[in-house]
């Protein structure tokens, strides 16, 4: 959950920097700097990788970019809200694709929290509009997001995390050093703006932040981190509103109300937490 409050705040930095300097320099910037952090310390365990462990990283950070990619095209399509709703649906196709894959049954308490979630992202950002094409490529976007959360739920224990996380923004730099350089998007950043942006989403967002959820996804299934991942949009809606000025009405708040209980639902640790709560405050405590 930390992560993602981490994710949600840089959304109104990267909206500001994305004014001023072009978007897939900008990416390639950013994962330029999240591989950099990482190296020192995926260094040695990255010598000792196997070669699967090797082509498992590449294949994610594969998966991370073109979900990255195919959202950022898709969005200069369709509407914002459009992407923000359907990106959120790869908490419908996680738990699915890692039942049809791996065979990973999903608890009747995590479906109901699946379903709070996507009731939630629909108050939160209302229903798909705009271009049909570009909501097209935003769904591609999440099923890569899908297939990627599954994928380390698969990797994330057998290898080295500090590895994995390495070789996935080391792919996704490369990925999108060849988009920017096929665009013409080649320029050196400027200004604090930006570079508060590409510092924040580098070190924090990038490389801390996917470190720390390839570390979760291997204590854990995929289903319910693509659960807790979707509170980046309740995150990003709330520093919306105190960062820039931004009004969520009603059916906003209680989208992030909705979102939030459905994890509280089906997070195991959140409800036994809940239940002692309870407890203590019960006449009969």
């Amino acid at each position: 959950m930390g992560v993602t409050a981490i994710w949600g705040v840089t959304f109104v930095q990267v909206q500001d920097a994305l004014t001023l300097y072009p978007l897939f320099a900008f990416l390639a910037v950013r994962f330029a700097i999240s591989t950099i952090v990482l190296a020192p310390f995926a260094w040695r365990p990255l010598r000792a990788l196997p070669r699967e462990g090797v082509l498992a990283g590449v294949g994610v950070g594969a998966l991370l970019g073109v979900a990255y990619g195919l959202q950022t095209a898709g969005l200069e399509l369709t509407t914002i809200s459009s992407t923000g709703f359907i990106t959120g649906l790869y908490v419908v196709f996680t738990p699915l694709l890692a039942l049809a894959f791996f065979g990973t049954r999903v608890p009747r308490a995590l479906w109901i929290g699946v379903a709070l979630a996507v009731v939630g992202l629909l108050l939160l950002n209302g229903a798909p509009g705009g271009s049909s094409a570009g909501n097209v490529l935003v769904l591609g976007s999440a099923l890569a997001a899908a297939f990627q959360i599954v994928a380390l739920e698969r990797f994330a224990p057998r290898y080295d995390v500090r590895a994995l996380t390495f070789l996935q923004m080391a792919t996704a730099l490369v990925g999108f050093t060849v988009i920017a350089v096929t665009t013409g998007q080649i320029e050196v950043p400027r200004g604090w703006t930006v570079w508060a942006a590409l510092l924040v989403t580098g070190i924090f967002a990038g490389a801390l932040g996917y470190l720390i959820a390839t570390w979760v996804q291997s204590q854990t299934t995929a289903a319910r981190a693509a659960l807790v991942f979707t509170l980046e949009a309740p995150f990003a809606a709330l520093f919306g509103v105190l960062l820039a000025d931004e009004v969520l009405g009603w059916a906003g708040w209680l989208g992030c109300g909705v979102m939030m209980a459905g994890i509280l639902l089906a997070e195991p640790a959140a409800a036994r937490t809940l239940r002692r709560l309870s407890r203590r405050g019960s006449p009969s405590a």
